[in-house]
């Protein structure tokens, strides 16, 4: 490692200098420094899964560990390999030679791929290692890496023969599934081998395993009942005594220590079920099935696997879930802390969605004041989910606790988005929240995590007695304050849900009209004054701005002034038809579509625009059907988009590969919008 020039690289947070020790402590006798060590490479060389050149550089010496038999705990290092060379994903392989989620423009994790292949022979050796953890974790490591299909397969088979572990057969019958995955011409015997441990009467977990492995790559060759089988196997499982999940240990404060804490009680039965459920996929009713087989158990570990295996099938499905959601709703109840908290914790995304738990929310919120609000060393201090998810099913009973959070110090930060979930019955919180919003200090690091939360409440209840609270802030804020500009956005949009109430506002404004906020402050002024000639130019001026988020803001503002902004639409024409290489992109020709029809009322120019928009961003649908919804029966040439939609299993956000807390919230606000628009025409 002394020869490498370890300064002169990078990792996530600056320079490399320090890898060696890592590497090193990798190797330590003390259990803590391997840990601290382990922590330490996932978290800068190889950060959130980027590939910098420290991590490239770090790949012979993992791999001379992993070979040396007296190094604890290699099975955790054959696994940093494996994510290193994108190894704990299928996604990679699946699409050779097109670029990876965060390649960015250069070729590190090609070059990660590339080494870790070179060296995949010792994988072959460590199939048959007298460390089991260090076996359980090999399969997947062969079959992503050796490229030679038949050996690989003969060693899985081999050792599937002769392994006395029931963890590590788990292991190797996932990478007879991942086999046949990657390798379906030569997938026949791999397939044959998981039939086999399927219909094998032993080991109810390695049974499960093999089902979860079937119906990812061979569904048709699943047993008749499958559902029933795997709820009947469950039950088995759980009766059996629990092999122990890991080695013991210790209790660091890294971030691996504090996930260890907050896995699952049985995280093999977890795997096994986050197996299954990803295999099934859009298999809706199966999955209902079995999480309602696994909520009715009499095993709390399962009950406590089925509550956090329904996240991913709410978030990424559409379906009716009212059963499964009021068994969720029933573990709220449970003598066990971490099953309360999982139930509670899965509701608080499902918005709407959570209704048949309300009452079971409601009473858990009764029952534990102490869980109302959640402080934290630093940071703002955030509302316990239970309590967040009652109020954002817009349930009355969350006001009362609601209003005696808002008695304590701190506000946290959802607070304005639950309120605007509990609509007009939130309407008791408004006096406490103005006076909230009056003690803020104006000149403190925190201002924003204060202010925020509060003018977003203030401004969903449309409370018009605050004005004079948010023009202190306006007024009084110092020009150095950090987060003025986002303090001062927030007040503005706070002032022009007011309305015409917020009068006195008017001056400032105007002040504003001048500012980096000049279309929000514009937008404001309008709600307020309804003076297209204070406006109109301004939100001339930011149309052709450099900045897409003001020119966008800028559209969005002019809508609502009709055929007032006349004058407006040669450059909404522009910017609605303006392509990507021109310094468009789909917001802005969204924006400006929608902007284009609000003022001129003519469907001929909007509709191609929408309709190229829906295709290209599924984030932007939700404000074309909003649009759609106002075009009435000039939408109906669009109609065919919402049918489609409508039609879909899967969410609309899946397939922009990312997760938001309000992903469900916007699904089901998009299928609300399509029904609408489609009965308005």
């Amino acid at each position: 490692m002394d020869e490498v020039d370890w300064a002169s690289m990078r990792h996530a947070y600056g320079s490399a200098e320090t890898v060696p020790q890592l590497l090193q402590g990798l190797a330590s006798p003390c259990p803590d420094e391997r840990e601290r060590a382990l922590d330490g490479l996932y978290g800068a060389v190889h950060h959130q899964g980027d590939v910098y050149d420290s991590t490239l550089a770090c790949i012979p010496f993992l791999f001379a560990l992993i070979a040396r038999p007296e190094v604890p705990d290699r099975g955790s290092i054959v696994e940093l390999l494996v994510s290193i060379g994108g190894g704990d994903s299928e996604e990679p392989f699946a699409q050779e030679g097109r670029a990876g989620k965060h390649d960015d423009g250069n070729d590190n994790y090609a070059m990660a791929r590339a080494a870790i292949r070179a060296g995949a022979a010792v994988f072959a050796e460590l199939i048959d290692d007298r460390d089991p953890e260090v076996r359980r974790a090999a399969p997947r490591a062969l079959v992503m890496f050796l490229e030679e299909p038949a050996r690989v397969l003969g060693l899985l088979s081999v050792r599937m023969e002769a392994e006395p572990d029931g963890r590590v057969l788990q292991g190797l019958a996932e990478g007879l599934g991942l086999f046949a995955r990657r390798h379906p011409a030569a997938a026949a015997p791999a397939i044959e081998g998981l039939v086999a441990l399927a219909t094998d009467p032993g080991a109810p977990g390695l049974r499960l395993a093999a089902l979860g492995q079937l119906a990812g790559c061979a569904p048709e060759r699943l047993p008749s009942g499958f559902v029933p089988l795997v709820i009947g196997l469950l039950g088995a499982r759980a009766q059996e005594p629990r092999e122990q999940d890991e080695l013991e240990r210790p209790a660091t404060d890294t971030l691996i220590g504090q996930l260890r804490v907050l896995r699952p009680e049985d995280e093999e039965g977890s795997q096994l079920l986050r197996t299954l459920h990803t295999a099934l996929g859009g298999r809706t009713a199966d999955r209902i099935a079995l999480l309602k087989g696994q909520l009715t158990s009499g095993a709390r570990a399962d009950r406590c696997n089925a509550v956090w295996m329904s996240a991913g099938l709410f978030r990424d499905w559409r379906g009716s879930y009212e059963e499964p959601i009021a068994l969720i709703g029933e573990q709220l109840g449970a003598d066990e802390k971490r099953l309360r908290e999982a139930a509670a914790s899965v509701l608080e995304d499902l918005f709407d969605l959570a209704a048949p738990a309300a009452e079971h929310l409601a009473a858990a919120v009764a029952a534990r004041p102490e869980s109302w609000l959640r402080r934290w060393e630093h940071g703002a201090p955030t509302l316990g989910s239970a309590l967040a998810a009652l109020a954002r099913t817009g349930d009355a009973r969350a006001v009362p606790p609601l209003a005696q959070v808002l008695e304590q110090p701190g506000v946290p930060n959802i607070l304005g988005h639950i309120v605007g979930s509990l609509g007009p019955a939130a309407a008791p919180l408004a006096p406490l929240l103005q006076n909230r919003l009056g003690a803020v200090p104006l000149d403190a690091p925190d201002t924003y995590d204060h202010a925020a939360p509060l003018l977003h409440s203030l401004g969903a209840l449309r409370y018009e007695a605050a004005v004079p609270e948010v023009l202190r802030l306006l007024h009084g804020m110092p020009g150095d304050v950090r987060s003025r500009p986002v303090i001062v956005e927030a007040a503005v949009q706070a002032l022009g849900a007011f309305g015409t109430a917020a009068h006195e506002a008017i001056p400032v404004l105007r002040e504003l009209l001048n500012s980096d906020r000049a279309a929000t402050s514009a937008a404001a002024l309008w709600s307020v004054e309804g003076d297209a000639e204070a406006v109109l130019p301004v939100l001339r001026r930011e149309l052709t701005s450099d900045d897409s988020s003001s020119r966008r803001a800028a559209a969005e503002a002019l809508g609502p002034l009709g055929s007032s902004a006349v004058a407006a639409l040669p450059a909404l024409h522009l910017m609605a038809e303006a392509a990507d290489a021109d310094g468009g992109n789909v917001w802005d020709r969204t924006a400006a579509a929608c902007a284009l029809w609000d003022i001129a009322g003519d469907p001929e120019p909007v509709l191609p625009v929408l309709r190229s928009a829906w295709h290209a961003n599924p984030y932007t649908r939700g404000t074309i059907a909003e649009c759609l919804v106002r075009m009435g029966r000039a939408a109906e040439p669009a109609h065919d988009l919402l049918r489609t939609e409508l039609a879909m299993p899967q969410r609309h956000r899946v397939y922009s590969g990312g997760y938001g807390g309000g992903d469900i919230l916007e699904d089901e606000r998009l299928l609300r919008l399509c029904r609408t628009a489609l009965d308005a025409g």
